[in-house]
């Protein structure tokens, strides 16, 4: 789940005079930025493959980044309709986006450790939001409410996330379980943030 600082706060994450794509999720009909949206092709058999990246060549055609929104395209066999043939779905094509997504976001989260723009640890977070621009806050949603509370008030306007495990983000930093997050507000924070708004739309009971 997201604090109600993300909301507010994600705006001043995008890159300033950079306007974003839109295109049109074609269950909903509805025209989004593609930072919103999942796109798909076809592979030389006709099946349906999901392009995080959105390089793969072929017609891409997109969906809102929601596993409802997913799961009603295959059951209704809405991705033949998109393409006008018939195409092959795999099984479990949400669950499938969904842990590609969850990869994105920790190999992005790695790659900010690795350049030390990432501190994990209560009071390695609190110290870093009191003297240093964070741009997100990372809060296991298997955390204690009370850590946690704390940590949402000391971040103020920072986004907080908290959609992933402790033992997800604890595979980042060696641990077993890591609770608390914190990201520098540099380059890398704006992919985090991407992705983890993409995969929040797979993990909570709700259409983005």
């Amino acid at each position: 789940m997201y604090s109600k600082q993300f909301s507010r706060q994600t705006p001043k994450l995008e890159k300033k005079g950079k306007l974003g794509r839109e295109r049109r999720c074609f269950v909903t009909f509805k025209r989004r930025p593609t930072k919103e949206l999942i796109r798909f092709v076809l592979d030389l058999d006709k099946c349906v493959v999901p392009d995080l990246t959105e390089r793969l060549p072929g017609r891409g055609f997109w969906l809102s980044s929601s596993r409802e929104i997913v799961n009603t395209a295959c059951n209704k066999n809405l991705f033949s309709k998109a393409v006008g043939g018939t195409v092959i779905v795999r099984e479990a094509l949400a669950d499938k986006i969904e842990e590609q997504l969850l990869q994105r976001c920790l190999c992005f989260l790695g790659m900010a450790r690795r350049a030390s723009e990432a501190v994990a640890g209560f009071n390695k977070v609190i110290s870093f939001l009191k003297g240093n621009s964070a741009s997100v806050v990372f809060c296991a949603c298997d955390g204690a409410n009370d850590g946690r509370n704390k940590i949402i008030l000391a971040a103020k306007n920072v986004p907080v996330i908290k959609i992933f495990s402790a033992a997800e983000l604890g595979s980042i930093f060696g641990r077993e379980r890591t609770v608390y997050v914190a990201v520098a507000e540099k380059a890398l924070a704006r992919h985090i943030m991407r992705e983890s708004k993409r995969l929040a739309g797979f993990r909570l009971a709700e259409t983005l």
